[in-house]
């Protein structure tokens, strides 16, 4: 990859003595293996083959990747693995995507965790193995490095750096903007004392299903009202329906539908999501705008494999506007997409070169051909 991204969505806003990081994220990187286009969920005591395979970085490295790609330059703290799933995701995240891994660290004789996600009826089911990282020889921050944004996983404790606030706080009182996400609680207690963070953060973009269930609410509207008592900025993300939000320091609200895509895998598609806000965020796009580019990185995302290696590119998106108004009065809804999408003419890149993204492949890796 080159060392300049195709577009800087934030070079109109940067000064001298901006900190060097656009995004701070810390988090556990999975080696994700994806099998795709099963007809069925598999059958207990049954073999299903799958007809499309993919592997990538996954974990806290889909959303490292969709900012990396969207040209923020971002952080990623985490542990990595000394196999070669280990080398594998490094040499990905640092050498193929530019991302700052100056904070992770290897460990010797710790395995990566790994992650199988099977898709099928535009869903997706996974199973996950992994131990938890021995903890740094040397101590750690408790602070992150200045940034512009960070993003935190609340909930309920899991694997490193997740459900873990404690550097939350300092990194706000220090101007970070905080974005907070969560994970799917298996325990069921759904407990909103595991949202006790959020009162440190700018906003917070849990899906409908997490959002109702923490607000003991029957609608991701309700839902994204009552978070809204919580941060300044509560958005619902709502799958094939779109995404909702509320502004609680302006009263304003949003909603936008999502594009009707063919998805191929859903898999990383909230990370896309989340990293798409987060760029309009600090570029500074009013609130629809920012919903409408969320949802269309995620729309573009899971029509690829893989969760990090799916996301797009300004390239990507740049060649799907021009699609999309070239089509326009073709295709349903084709008028009302071009007129949401309208900010984008002045923002996306004209005449560029291609930038040949990676994409997730069945294998991690082939040996060289003999000289």
């Amino acid at each position: 990859m080159d060392d300049q991204p195709v577009l800087d969505p934030l070079a109109a806003l940067r000064v001298l003595g901006d900190p060097a990081t656009d995004v701070y994220l810390t988090g556990t990187v999975f080696l994700d293996i994806i099998f795709t286009g099963l007809d069925r969920a598999p059958v207990r005591g049954t073999e299903s083959w799958a007809r499309g395979m993919g592997s990538s970085p996954g974990g806290i490295a889909n959303m490292a990747t969709a900012l990396a790609r969207l040209g923020l330059r971002t952080t990623l703290a985490a542990a990595f693995g000394d196999d070669m799933y280990g080398d594998y995701c490094w040499d990905s995240l640092r050498n193929g995507e530019g991302i700052d891994l100056t904070l992770s660290r290897r460990v010797p004789g710790w395995h990566s965790p790994v992650t199988v996600s099977m898709a099928y009826e535009g869903e997706r089911t996974m199973v996950s193995h992994g131990h938890q990282a021995p903890p740094p020889e040397e101590a750690v921050p408790t602070c992150p490095p200045p940034a512009r944004a960070a993003v935190a996983a609340l909930g309920h404790r899991g694997h490193e750096g997740e459900g873990d606030p404690d550097w939350i706080a300092d990194a706000a009182s220090s101007g970070t903007l905080i974005f907070a996400d969560v994970g799917w609680d298996e325990t069921g207690r759904w407990d909103p004392e595991d949202l006790a963070g959020l009162r440190h953060c700018a906003a917070f973009l849990p899906n409908a299903a997490e959002a109702m269930n923490y607000t003991r609410t029957t609608t991701p509207r309700q839902a994204a009202r009552r978070l809204a008592e919580l941060v300044p900025l509560a958005v619902v993300t709502l799958g094939t329906d779109g995404a909702c939000a509320v502004d609680s320091a302006t009263g304003e609200t949003a909603e936008v539908p999502a594009l009707d895509v063919a998805a191929l895998d859903p898999t990383g598609a909230g990370d896309v999501f989340v990293a798409g806000f987060v760029t309009g965020t600090l570029a500074g796009w009013p609130l629809t705008d920012r919903l409408a580019f969320a949802s269309l990185c995620a729309a573009l995302s899971v029509q690829e494999f893989g969760g990090s290696l799916s996301a797009p590119g300004w390239i990507e998106i740049a060649s799907w506007w021009t699609q999309a108004k070239a089509y326009a009065g073709e295709v349903p809804t084709g008028l009302e997409a071009l007129a949401r999408y309208r900010f984008l003419e002045d923002l996306l890149p004209a005449g560029t070169r291609p930038w040949p993204l990676r994409r997730a492949v069945p294998t991690i890796g082939f040996r060289p051909a003999p000289s």
